[in-house]
Order: C-alpha cells, then structure tokens, then sequence
C-alpha cells in the first residue's frame, strides 16, 4: 500500500470518529453532514489510492460499467441513510451508527476507486467522469431538499452543534448547505479532473 495516501485517509477517519463521537448524541444534522463529507471526500479517494493495485482494490472485479454501478450503490446508501427514519435510527442506536458510518466509508472508496482508476482505458474514464458527475447531482439535489425543505424533517426542538444552540430549522439548512458546498463540488471536482486528464495531449501529438 502507498504510505502517504494511507496515512492521510486513517487520519482523515480518525478526525470524523472523534467529531462524531463527541456530537452523537447532539442530534446534529450539521454534526453528522461534516463527518459524513469528511468521510467520504478525503478519507474515501486518500484511502482508495491507498489500496489501488493491492488484494483490497475492489475495481479488478469490476467491469467497464464500474463506476457507474458505484455511483448507484452511492447513492442508495446516501439517501438510505438520510430517511428521517433511519437518521433517528443511527441517532439513537450505536450499531446501526456503526453500520451507517462502514456503509459511507465502504461505498466512497469503491465508487473513487472504481472513477480514478488511472490505468483503465479511454471507455472507463469516461464512465468515471460519469459516475463522479452523477454522484454530484443526486448530492446537489439532497443537498437542496435538506436546505429548502419547508419544515424540520428531523425532529423538533433546538440542537446543540459544536457548542452552538441552534434551531432544527437552521440545523437542517446548514446541513443541507455543506452538502452542497463540499459533497457536490468534491465530486464534480473528481469529473473535472478525470476530464483534463483525457484532454491532456498525448506525446505524440506534441511531437507533430
């Protein structure tokens, strides 16, 4: 395994365990969205690299419709997740937080896994740039359910996020907004990137 990458993906974790164990029981949505893009936008693509061309790469088993399958599976766990019924659940129980937090880990490292795999073939780059493109819509649209949602889809009363008191209200819309602002543009980001990379001249059209 790559050292550097490694080392940089067990830390990001680290941090996002720490955070949420210090505001688990809060009922923080905003809590919650920053361990949650601290997972699955550093600690996910740093450990993806990490494990590339090892016995845990996941993309050998994959076909060229890879990432698309992993921005699918993505999305799923995502928005599984975020069902009023199953935030309480991970709010209230410690497995099923468990199972929450592996699930955001596991399907961020297959889905950056399978979109960087740099060795592939024209075809599944551009299924890459597919499959980041099509995660940043549907976290763009969560995003935006969360922030304009016109009630509390939570709970009702105050939350206490990272010593702040704040409304349900505005705990919801700045969740909705992180989302946003560092789940969406994380992976369109990635696309972006793919892009160039097929773009780049090659060295042969440099030498005409």
């Amino acid at each position: 395994m790559k050292t550097a990458p490694l080392t940089a993906g067990i830390t990001a974790l680290l941090l996002a365990l720490v955070l949420l164990a210090l505001s688990w029981s809060s009922g923080s949505l905003v809590a919650h969205m920053i361990v949650h893009m601290t997972t699955v936008t550093i600690a996910a693509p740093f450990l993806a690299v990490a494990i590339r061309a090892t016995r845990f790469d996941p993309t050998p088993h994959l076909g060229r419709s890879g990432p698309i399958l992993a921005s699918l599976i993505e999305l799923v766990v995502v928005w599984v997740w975020h069902v009023p019924a199953m935030r309480k659940l991970a709010e209230t129980g410690a497995d099923a937080m468990i199972a929450e937090q592996a699930s955001f880990l596991l399907a961020g490292i297959l889905l950056w896994a399978a979109c960087f795999r740099l060795q592939a073939e024209g075809p599944r780059r551009l299924a890459g740039i597919v499959g980041l493109l099509f995660t940043s819509i549907h976290m763009t649209l969560l995003g935006v359910l969360l922030t304009l949602a016109p009630r509390p889809l939570y709970g009702a009363g105050d939350v206490i996020c990272l010593g702040i008191m704040l409304s349900r209200e505005a705990d919801q819309q700045l969740g909705g907004v992180i989302m946003l602002m560092v789940g969406a543009a994380a992976y369109l980001l990635g696309a972006v990137i793919l892009l160039a990379d097929i773009l780049k001249p090659t060295s042969s059209e440099h030498c005409r």
